[in-house]
């Protein structure tokens, strides 16, 4: 691999004929990810950095936070599948990372299974995994279509929509209240929190407001319990603190607001937008759930995510990487690898937009559920929507794929 930014070897120094990765290494030259550069066309700057330097790629993911970015599949899934060498604890990364460093909020250290290593990891994970599995998916189904149906009836008579603000935010907002029994006014002010953190700007503050927003639900379902995920995350045997209760709250509405809102409206662009794709699904030859695969291929919500910290330097395809330094999985750049990609996904889910391995999503099934639902109803009332403009505005940041705005118009009717 070259690489041309690596200090020489001094010449009393035994030669290293291997790459060292980030940090050090390529410092000049690494790929900066918060940029709208970035964001209008993700796929070229993966497509360069595997061209440049291979399966791992070095990159910045705010000014001055280095780190590596996994593009190659078989390297991705080495460091997913390997726990050991490869935990989730960042504690000693952030040692030295200012308080105000944008992407601090989404990399700190909580008491989260995608964030501990160890006994921690598995109580994390059990906890979280047991209370997911007891949601009941035909009751979200049939929440999703109540839900639905009014936010469309609000705009049909009008013939134009914006389908993030209109539709597919407050309908992944009210689902996600329901899942954890959470009233209205305090999820606005999670999910307003949440939107700062992923774009990187007013990160701290909404990570505060994140953090006093849940605990008054924890507080409100230690003293009333129900049959939502929150009551049955404190009553699980894991016996979780409020901290540790507040900590995987977050993530849960991280990934039920933020990120399946923008897997219901990248879904909804492709089938808009792509007239070949979306005539098969409009047509009945091919289902929503192919487009929504499709779409965790190409532009999966989570586009560079399962941050890892390695426990000590390790070699992989000849490139060094340093010790507790983040190493970040690109499940979009991973997807499109060459040397594994196909032209056609129909049926094929061996995408990493879910993860893999031990820290694989334990939601998969209700997140397809919701969005297929949410799509199917939407597709179903208004067949003739068509997009205002084909080359829509994506948010900047490193980690989400996330539009700016979705507006489509269509003949109004009462």
């Amino acid at each position: 691999m070259n690489t041309p930014n690596t200090p020489q070897s001094r010449s009393d120094a035994p030669s290293c004929p291997v790459a060292h990765g980030s940090p050090t290494a390529f410092n000049d030259s690494r790929v900066p990810m918060y940029s709208p550069e970035f964001a209008a066309d993700p796929h070229h700057a993966y497509r360069e950095m595997r061209r440049q330097y291979g399966s791992l790629a070095p990159v910045e993911l705010a000014p001055g936070v280095s780190a590596t970015l996994v593009v190659g599949y078989r390297a991705a899934l080495r460091v997913l599948n390997d726990p050991e060498h490869f935990p989730g604890d960042p504690r000693t990364w952030q040692k030295d990372i200012p308080g105000d460093c944008p992407v601090l909020p989404i990399m700190e250290w909580r008491p989260t299974a995608s964030r501990s290593a160890g006994p921690d990891f598995v109580r994390y994970r059990q906890a979280m995994t047991a209370s997911i599995n007891q949601v009941d998916l035909y009751a979200v189904q049939a929440a999703v279509e109540q839900i639905a149906t009014p936010l469309i009836q609000s705009f049909w008579p009008v013939g134009t929509a914006d389908l993030i603000s209109e539709y597919a935010f407050p309908l992944t907002f009210a689902v996600v209240n329901s899942l954890l029994g959470c009233p209205p006014e305090i999820g606005q002010r999670v999910a307003a929190g949440m939107a700062a953190m992923f774009e990187g700007i007013g990160a701290e503050k909404g990570n505060q407001m994140i953090g006093e927003a849940l605990q008054d639900l924890v507080t409100l379902k230690r003293d009333r319990p129900g049959n939502d995920v929150t009551s049955r995350l404190s009553q699980h045997p894991a016996e979780l603190d409020d901290l540790e209760m507040v900590s995987n709250l977050a993530g849960f509405y991280g990934a039920g607001i933020e990120l399946q809102q923008n897997l219901i409206v990248n879904t909804l662009l492709l089938i808009l937008t792509d007239s070949l794709f979306g005539g098969n699904v409009m047509g009945g030859s091919m289902s929503t759930r192919d487009a929504l695969d499709e779409v965790l291929f190409n532009d999966p919500p989570v586009a560079n995510l399962l941050m890892t910290y390695p426990r000590q330097p390790i070699l992989i395809n000849d490139v060094w990487l340093p010790a507790h330094q983040p190493v970040l999985v690109s499940m979009a750049a991973c997807n499109n690898d060459p040397t594994i990609r196909a032209d056609d996904h129909t049926g094929n889910r061996s995408h990493l937009a879910w993860g893999v391995g031990p820290r694989a999503c334990p939601a998969q099934s209700l997140a397809y559920m919701v969005a297929q639902e949410a799509i199917d109803q939407l597709l179903d009332a208004l067949p003739e929507m068509q997009v205002v403009d084909d080359s829509p505005t994506w948010r900047p940041g490193p980690f989400h794929r996330s539009l700016a705005a979705l507006p489509v118009t269509f003949p109004p009717s009462r």
